[in-house]
């Protein structure tokens, strides 16, 4: 992705002519978790309903649940890093990697342009779901991890989204809040090419993309 002048203004960069497609690329951070709390909770529901956890106990409950949020955190360094980041040699290719994430870099206080619009976020989550089930279900041969993984995935997505928003516009002036506001800011105004762990620097130490300083 090439990096583009920080517009500060007040106005949002307008991405389409159509104020229908407009509409689309602006969403509030409760609007995120109005649509995937409840689809969080639903996985959960759905498999304790199912009545696994009788026979198997609840512990892969728990135990999918955190599989799947830590699953997240290396979707989000990668996602990041490797898509959001992409630098294409076609033209016609950046002008859609700039929709995608280069305006959150050309104009990274635009409060309506901080958290996942459904219409990325619901495609990215139909292929995450069909990935978490080919690797438990077809390749572990565990299917009664798939929602217990999912719930987990989505509420590690939640977290990683809504701490996007507060990284740019709360305060967050004290311990691990502090640390990961500084993380990102640093990621815009100074590593665009580092740093791209958001909700945690785990896989940027694994993968060497974390400076030193």
């Amino acid at each position: 992705m090439a990096h583009y002048p920080i517009d500060h203004s007040n106005v949002p960069i307008r991405l389409f002519k159509s104020d229908f497609l407009e509409f689309f690329t602006h969403i509030s951070p409760v609007v995120v978790v109005v649509i995937w709390l409840p689809v969080a909770v639903g996985f959960m529901v759905l498999e304790v309903l199912g009545g696994g956890y009788a026979t198997r106990g609840v512990g892969y409950l728990i135990g999918g649940f955190l599989a799947g949020a830590f699953l997240w955190t290396f979707a989000e360094y990668t996602l990041h890093r490797f898509l959001f980041h992409y630098q294409p040699k076609d033209p016609k290719w950046e002008r859609i990697f700039f929709l995608f994430h280069g305006v959150h870099h050309a104009q990274p206080q635009c409060k309506t342009r901080l958290v996942m619009p459904p219409v990325v976020s619901i495609p990215m989550a139909l292929v995450m779901y069909g990935i978490i089930s080919l690797i438990f279900s077809t390749l572990l041969g565990l299917p009664h991890w798939v929602f217990p993984v999912m719930s987990g995935f989505i509420v590690g997505y939640l977290f990683y989204d809504l701490t996007h928003y507060a990284t740019h516009h709360f305060p967050m002036r004290s311990g691990i809040w502090k640390y990961l506001k500084r993380y990102h800011m640093q990621h815009h105004y100074k590593t665009p090419n580092a740093r791209f762990g958001v909700s945690s620097p785990l896989w940027d130490v694994v993968f060497g993309t974390k400076p030193a300083d």
